[in-house]
C-alpha cells in the first residue's frame, strides 16, 4: 500500500483516476485530514486529502514516478507500507487488477 497527500478533492480525484487508468493500483481511497507539519522552518496547518493506494510491490516504482509527474507539491509524501497479510481473495484481486501493468515488466 502506498500513501500520499494532496491539497484538494479535484487533485485527489484526478490523481486517483490516472493511477487506476494506468493499472498502477487496484483501489485508491480518499480521506479528509488535517496535517500539521514543519515546512521551510515554519509550522504549517493544512487541510489535505490522504490517498491510500492499494497496489503491488512490482508496481511501486512506476506508481512513484506517476505520482511525482502528476503531483502539485514540490516534495510530495510518497510512502510504501508493506501488506504483510490479508484476505487471500482481496490480495488476489489487487494482483489481478494490476496485472496489465505488472506484465509489462521484464
Amino acid at each position: 500500500m502506498v500513501i500520499t497527500t494532496v491539497p484538494n478533492r479535484e487533485t485527489a480525484e484526478k490523481l486517483a483516476e490516472s493511477i487506476l487508468d494506468n493499472r498502477l493500483a487496484a483501489c485508491v481511497q480518499m480521506a479528509d485530514i488535517r496535517s500539521f507539519f514543519i515546512w521551510e522552518g515554519k509550522l504549517q496547518k493544512e487541510g489535505e486529502l490522504l490517498l491510500s493506494i492499494k497496489t503491488t510491490e512490482a508496481c511501486y516504482r512506476d506508481l512513484e514516478a506517476h505520482i511525482l509527474e502528476h503531483h502539485s507539491y514540490d516534495l510530495p509524501e510518497i510512502i510504501m507500507l508493506p501488506i504483510t497479510g490479508g484476505l487471500p481473495g482481496y490480495l488476489g484481486w489487487i494482483d489481478s487488477a494490476t496485472a496489465t501493468a505488472n506484465s509489462s515488466k521484464p
